[in-house]
This record gives C-alpha cells, structure tokens and sequence, in this order.
C-alpha cells in the first residue's frame, strides 16, 4: 500500500511531461474525497465554508504557509466564512500528482481551524 498523500511531499516540476489522463486523475480524486475534477479534469478544485470572515482567513493564511512550504501555489478565492481552492501544475497546463498530495494536505489545514461551518 502507497503512503496516504497528505504524507508525501511535492516533487519540482519542470514541464516536459504530459498532465494526467482524466482516467488517472479520477483514480487519485478517490483519495481525495470532497475534491472536484474542473475544466475537463484538468484543474482540481473544493470549496470550504467556515462560521466567520476570521476562520476563512486563517484557513487562506495556513494554505498560503503551506504553498510556500511545498512550492506549490494554488489560485484562492475567499471571503466573509467560505474559501474556494483550486490546484493545477501551470508548467504542464493540467494536472499531477503534486495537486491531489497539495489537495490532500489542504483537507488537513481545513480541519485545523475550529468550528467549521
């Protein structure tokens, strides 16, 4: 059995190789339940809701810390309790693993702020 992917660290992606097959994709979005295929598979994306404009921010703030952890961004929109994400790897215009490990260590930054709504 594989390590979960919230354990596993992004790799550096330098382009040159392929996004994933949607096929591939769905096999990972299994283990990362909540999370959404968008653009035709080719971005992944989730939505969080939070009791107040305070715990969204938090949650913006530790997914932020997180991206500069692991050298890789995501888009972000937010507001008064609720936060969408949204992962793909721009240098191959799709995705990679590194979204569905990022994805999965985002569900984990969720779960540290309290009372969600």
């Amino acid at each position: 059995m594989s390590e979960k992917l919230e354990l596993q660290t992004c790799t550096p992606c330098r382009g040159g190789i392929p996004p994933l097959e949607r096929a591939e994709a769905e096999v990972l979005l299994v283990e990362t339940p909540g999370w959404t295929l968008a653009d035709d598979g080719g971005r992944l994306e989730r939505s969080f809701t939070f009791r107040n404009f305070a715990q969204a921010l938090e949650f913006v703030n530790g997914v932020g810390r997180l991206a500069e952890e692991q050298g890789h961004h995501p888009e972000i929109s937010f507001g008064w309790g609720h936060a969408t994400v949204s992962w793909r790897t721009k240098k191959i215009k799709g995705l990679h693993r590194n979204d569905f490990v990022m994805a999965a260590k985002t569900d984990r930054v969720a779960e540290g702020i309290g009372d969600q709504g």
